[in-house]
């Protein structure tokens, strides 16, 4: 059974940009991934501030969130 990973982020340079190197570095048999951008599901920003996201571009894994870089504070996608 594969594990969720969840790639929140919001459409920048810094979150495409991380999407992409992350996406090619995950792998596929382990990883179902679902990528969301919250620029355009504002429904699911409770569900990342849930599992811990502060800002964006993050990953959720085993439902723990891993901050990656800096592209934007989860408070100005609201």
């Amino acid at each position: 059974m594969k594990q969720k990973a969840i790639f929140y982020h919001a459409g920048c340079p810094v979150c495409v940009d991380a999407e992409q190197k992350l996406l090619g570095v995950i792998d596929p048999n382990r990883y179902e991934v679902d990528v969301v951008h919250l620029g355009e599901q504002k429904d699911r920003i409770a569900e990342a501030e849930q599992y811990g996201v502060k800002s964006v571009p993050a990953l959720v894994l085993d439902g723990k969130a891993y901050h990656i870089n800096f592209g934007a504070n989860l408070s100005d996608l609201k």
